[in-house]
């Protein structure tokens, strides 16, 4: 019994090496978990990351304010089980007149493990701050060094916030406080040289 528990055990943790050993060699993402602690009190790893660019990244031009400006696809795994939906905030704390929010999208399905490239169909848009209900891109001063620009994702034990579309990011943090059982962030960088 214990040599089958085992054997059980090993062959898990050689899957997961694999799996990240494979991740590693497709270079694809470097995927940046915060760990949590999930039901009876196990640790979670709850991991958010996308095929555009790797934590501490540049982030492509097509998904900046100076190309297409569309959102680039990200997934997700490791979510606590408890999870009944998400919420994704993407802002700039570097921007001059502080924190800067690009993305805010809630009443995410449980269900749902990845945003697909430009995404204007799942949950329900926030209202960001350039006042628009959408995903807007990096878009830093010229000439004024890289920005940061953090994607964090909550899973949280509630399936709604009860908000209607268009909500404040104030609002959207009220109605999660004390609902957040995870948490999972990636952060890519844009710079916009002076000519």
């Amino acid at each position: 019994m214990l040599k089958s528990t085992l054997d059980c055990a090993i062959k898990s943790i050689l899957l997961i090496g694999m799996t990240i050993v494979s991740l590693t060699a497709c270079g694809s993402t470097t995927p940046t978990a915060i760990s949590t602690i999930g039901p009876g009190g196990n640790s979670v790893d709850f991991t958010l990351v996308s095929s555009a660019f790797s934590m501490g990244d540049l982030i492509p031009k097509d998904f900046t304010c100076t190309g297409s400006n569309r959102s680039p696809r990200l997934s997700w795994s490791g979510a606590p089980s408890i999870t009944q939906s998400f919420v994704l905030i993407m802002d700039d704390p570097d921007a001059p007149g502080g924190t800067f929010t690009h993305w805010i999208l809630y009443d995410i399905p449980a269900a749902s493990a990845q945003l697909v490239e430009a995404e204007s169909t799942i949950g329900l848009s926030g209202t960001n701050s350039f006042g628009q209900s959408s995903f807007q891109g990096p878009c830093p001063p010229i000439g004024r060094g890289a920005h940061r620009y953090f994607f964090t994702l909550y899973a949280l034990n509630i399936s709604s916030l009860q908000l209607k579309s268009g909500a404040s990011r104030r609002q959207v943090e009220a109605a999660i406080e004390s609902h957040v059982v995870g948490q999972a962030q990636l952060m890519g960088k844009y710079e916009r040289p002076a000519p």
